[in-house]
């Protein structure tokens, strides 16, 4: 192991050659090919078609998967400080990145049949962009409350449904959807199924207009009857409860990374700005009460940093993570408000207009409190937890 002296993160996060190689690469690529291209990106509401190939070329959407299947062999660690580092420069190029790495290319790896996983991973790894659909209507903190339900007809399952909130979902080739196979047995129904975009009776809804990450695309998604190969069941039918938990626990430390890149990002557009804006005669950085206010967003920033890329360890060393990672998203999402705020006020006036980038930090830090779990449903989890 080696020290990290890269300024930020801290010297006293523990890394490895490999790791600040690695993360160094990924803020490389977000600073020339990502950050040319946020402004656009959120103008149209849509990611530059141009920028998701060079995301397969630099290996990030297949970070976790064996390299049997054309993956990196990598470690959630790793996914971490790839959405950390684009994060920085842009949350909705990091989600793209997120999701695959998270919620779709972990739960084939775990628990795709041996068939499945030589057919969908050396695509998720090499041209095709994933999606994750759980979230409904009726269902999004209660997320086993489906409507959605599966029907089997000889070899094949038919689904009938609408998912909302589909991350990825206008450029997804596959979906990770879930669906009620035995109502009558509530969440133990519940099974997971790989979805093709091309097959019958699925389509995609409407797009979103979001209040932040609005390059990201959050679609709905309709299940018409959708036919469903007996053999893209995923995992034991009645097991897509089990599936969507630990798929979950492991997205959570993404967006603990994606929300403490965010505040990282705002941050160091802050300091430089109080470097330079001048104010009775002198740099608002030479101001106590603006060092203070640094001082103690940089602080809680690293307590969040530490906590987020402690779960994402536990996870690689095979730990139950259930606890640290609702607490790491939890933490890490509040930080990421407040410290963005901050930044938005220290801007003045220029904060809160669209010419400079702390108000779109802003608006894509809320995000984490919502998205793979509300605050409130963290704070459940880690009460139960601590109660048990």
């Amino acid at each position: 192991m080696q020290t990290d002296t890269n300024s930020s993160p801290s010297a006293l996060t523990l890394l490895s050659e490999e790791e600040v190689m690695f993360r160094d690469a990924v803020a490389a690529f977000a600073e020339e090919e990502v950050r040319p291209r946020v402004m656009e990106m959120e103008k149209a509401g849509k990611i530059d078609p141009a920028l998701l190939p060079k995301y397969f070329e630099l290996g990030l959407m297949g970070i976790e998967v064996p390299e049997q299947y054309g993956g990196a062999g990598g470690t959630l660690f790793m996914v971490t400080l790839a959405v950390e580092a684009i994060s920085r420069v842009d949350a909705a190029a990091a989600i793209v990145c997120d999701v695959q790495n998270t919620l779709v290319n972990y739960p084939i790896t775990q628990y795709g049949s041996e068939a499945q996983k030589a057919k969908y991973l050396p695509l998720l790894t090499s041209e095709v962009i994933g999606a994750y659909a759980l979230s409904e209507s009726g269902s999004g903190s209660d997320a086993f409350g489906l409507a959605t339900r599966a029907e089997k007809r000889g070899n094949r399952w038919v689904l009938r449904g609408q998912k909302l909130w589909i991350t990825n979902g206008a450029e997804a080739g596959v979906f990770v959807v879930f669906a009620n196979a035995d109502p009558s047995a509530g969440y133990r129904g519940i099974t997971a199924f790989i979805v093709e975009r091309g097959f019958k009776g699925l389509a995609v809804g409407k797009k979103e207009d979001k209040l932040g990450i609005r390059a990201s695309s959050t679609v709905e998604l309709l299940l018409d009857d959708c036919e469903v190969p007996e053999e893209n069941v995923l995992g034991p039918v009645g097991q897509g409860y089990k599936i969507a938990i630990n798929t979950l626990n492991e997205g959570r430390i993404g967006i603990g990374a994606q929300m403490i890149g965010v505040a990282q990002g705002a941050l160091n557009a802050t300091i430089k700005y109080v470097s330079e804006r001048k104010q009775f005669g002198k740099p608002l950085a030479e101001f106590q009460g603006v060092q203070f206010q640094l001082a103690q967003a940089a602080t809680d920033l690293e307590a969040a940093r530490l906590m987020v890329y402690n779960a994402a360890r536990l996870k690689d060393a095979g730990k139950d993570i259930a606890r640290e990672g609702a607490m790491a998203k939890l933490f890490s999402s509040q930080v990421s408000e407040r410290v963005t705020s901050l930044c938005v006020e220290l801007f003045g006036g220029y904060g809160y207009t669209k010419e400079y980038p702390v108000e779109k930090f802003y608006r894509d830090a809320k995000i984490g409190a919502i998205y793979e779990g509300t605050s409130n449903m963290q704070l459940q989890t880690i009460a139960k937890a601590i109660l048990k």
